[in-house]
């Protein structure tokens, strides 16, 4: 029989695990339970300061309060933890200021978090993704095409993109890329997700297209996720860094409520039209519900010559900038080109000088977007 598809993407090959330096026993087999429950091998010691080298490589140090003085003259370093023993004894603080640890937590309180930050790094997580979620302040305001050529932008840039398709009556995502056809996991595939999903494993099973990652729907008859399945996938889309990108329905179900929750900064496409703002209004204050940092992309021109800051004055939105008509998208797209290819045009002039403002500089090693 074989694997379910949600069971594979929380199932890790064994990773370099935590250093745990205990005598105590009951408390090395409680943390020894968390880091199967992770998928991860740890490592035990007891009896004797780790060596340095050890105790310097591990992704994360588990320390018991009982070896909490003979660990403190070892090298300060970041990723120790102090496993407290004793809630009454005060003087834990103490020893963990002395041994340099970031937190001093107690089992099983503090359980939930710990399980976590030994996943985290099992996975090598650093910093969170930077999440923009896109939406249309009308319907046809271009908000599938600016979240797609955000991401193919960002892509093309050197960053770790994956764009998440939140709209499942908006075609699809993969169709304005180019890979209706590619393989991979779409939302259908993922409707089941509970808990922590590995990131790393999520990339893997979906399409790569130009440079990023994209998770969209299918053809067929499914029409929403439960907010579980969209909070689990987004988390660990998160966690793998870069940028996310979301594409948002103007009417938030469940789903697409609980990924705005999730976003950094939000991008309200709006038409210079004044029919358009007053239905952006409306969009707009749902989403300042859930999104403290929304903006507004102005689409130019319009028919009465509205400006931006015109616009954004009147939906009290801070102006991100105009976006005027691409010639030769439409049949860009139609043909399998998927907007923001063109380096020069008007979207990724946009894109490029939106992602400068927002994202942190490329590494010179450059992470990509797989």
């Amino acid at each position: 029989m074989s694997t379910p598809i949600t069971d594979r993407l929380t199932d890790r090959p064994a990773a370099r695990g935590p250093l745990i330096v205990t005598e105590d026993e009951s408390l090395a087999e409680h943390l020894l339970r968390l880091c199967a429950a992770a998928g991860t091998d740890p490592q035990l010691l007891s009896g004797a300061p780790p060596p340095r080298g050890l105790w310097e490589s591990a992704p994360l140090v588990l320390v018991g309060d009982d070896q909490a003085e003979r660990c403190a003259g070892l090298t300060r370093r970041a990723g120790v933890l102090l496993l407290g023993l004793d809630l009454d004894d005060c003087d834990v603080w103490v020893r963990a200021v002395q041994l340099g640890a970031e937190h001093v937590i107690f089992l099983p309180d503090a359980q939930a978090w710990l399980l976590d930050r030994i996943a985290d790094a099992a996975e090598g997580v650093g910093a969170p993704a930077l999440t923009v979620a896109v939406l249309g302040g009308r319907g046809g305001a271009g908000s599938s095409t600016l979240a797609c050529a955000l991401a193919v932008t960002a892509a093309r840039a050197g960053h770790r993109t994956m764009l998440i398709d939140a709209d499942p009556l908006g075609g699809g995502l993969d169709v304005l890329l180019g890979g209706e056809e590619a393989g991979g996991l779409r939302w259908p595939d993922l409707a089941g997700s509970r808990g922590r999903v590995s990131g790393s494993e999520l990339a893997k099973a979906l399409p790569s297209l130009h440079r990023l990652t994209a998770l969209s729907w299918d053809r067929g008859d499914t029409l929403a996720v439960p907010p579980e399945a969209m909070r689990s996938v987004l988390a660990a889309a998160r966690r793998r860094g870069g940028l996310v990108v979301l594409d948002l329905p103007r009417h938030l179900d469940p789903a697409a409520g609980q990924a705005l929750e999730q976003a950094d900064t939000g991008l309200l496409v709006v038409p210079a039209e004044l029919r358009a703002m007053a239905a952006a209004d409306r969009v707009a204050a749902a989403a300042r519900m859930r999104l403290a940092d929304l903006r507004v992309v102005v689409r130019v021109p319009g028919p009465a010559g509205l400006t931006g800051a015109e616009v954004a004055r009147g939906l009290r939105l801070r102006l991100a900038g105009e976006l005027p008509t691409e010639p030769g998208l439409v049949v860009d797209v139609e043909r399998g080109s998927p907007p923001g290819i063109r380096e020069k045009g008007p979207l990724a002039r946009f894109c490029g000088g939106f992602l400068t403002e927002v994202m942190p500089p490329v590494q010179a090693a450059g992470g990509g977007a797989s």
